[in-house]
């Protein structure tokens, strides 16, 4: 059985609620977790419009995040709002049954051919000074296998759009399996893009999300973000991945 959630108000911010989580489209900027000073606590923002989930059995009296969304990055982050509905989630985060799909603006490659789809496979090590992941080719000491899979969605003179199915879900893991296949994600300058984006921000937006419902797990949850964004470019990528929107 799967519970299909829409969302009346393209505009919206908050893509599904209910007393065990709630999904959120989460800004570029915004933090899902451990927000620096200065920076928008996300976690702190929902607590404060919606209280009432601590008074739920068990409940959390701030949302913990399950999918770890990186800081410029937008789209579905899911928290839980109880304890139960934290431990189900990660429990189904762990056993692959969580679907999460991205979309990714990156800067047409000249060096190499990029064909139609594909999966990649790489070791990643994280470098904690550095704030950022290192995909490697082969294994090694601390590094983690990582695996996604993606399609190609449109192809401009610029940039091309591409579609990502995460299939582990390591530190920066797209970001870092991109740059080392020589894409660079728009605005991404930590790992390799030429420019910097208005705002801060960078192209790459948790477009879907499939879960089991922490009530009924035998039930599914599926749900989809439009861009926050509304600006030409990301129309142009809605209108190649998503005909007749």
């Amino acid at each position: 059985m799967t519970k299909e959630t829409t969302l009346p108000d393209r505009a919206g911010r908050i893509l599904y609620r209910d007393p065990q989580c709630l999904v959120v489209n989460k800004l570029p900027g915004e933090a899902v977790e451990g927000a620096a000073p200065g920076m928008v606590d996300l976690p702190r923002l929902l607590a404060e419009q919606y209280e009432g989930a601590a008074a739920c059995a068990g409940g959390l009296a701030v949302p913990v995040a399950v999918n770890r969304l990186d800081v410029p990055a937008s789209g579905c982050a899911l928290f839980a709002r109880t304890r139960r509905a934290l431990s189900r989630l990660n429990a189904a985060l762990g056993e692959g049954k969580i679907e999460k799909r991205y979309w990714a603006v990156v800067e047409n490659p000249s060096s190499r051919e990029l064909s139609e789809e594909g999966e990649w496979i790489h070791w990643l090590a994280r470098e904690s000074r550095l704030n950022k992941s290192r995909a490697w080719a082969c294994e090694g000491p601390g590094r983690k296998k990582g695996i996604l899979r993606y399609w190609v969605r449109g192809r401009g003179e610029r940039y091309v759009f591409l579609e990502i199915e995460l299939i582990t879900g390591r530190h920066h893991q797209i970001r870092a399996q991109l740059a080392a296949q020589g894409l660079f994600i728009k605005g991404d300058l930590k790992y390799g893009a030429r420019r910097s984006e208005k705002g801060g921000g960078i192209r790459l937006h948790a477009r879907s999300l499939c879960f089991p419902d922490p009530a009924k797990p035998e039930s599914l949850i599926r749900l989809c973000a439009p861009p926050p964004v509304r600006d030409r470019l990301w129309l142009d990528f809605e209108a190649d991945s998503c005909p007749g929107l």
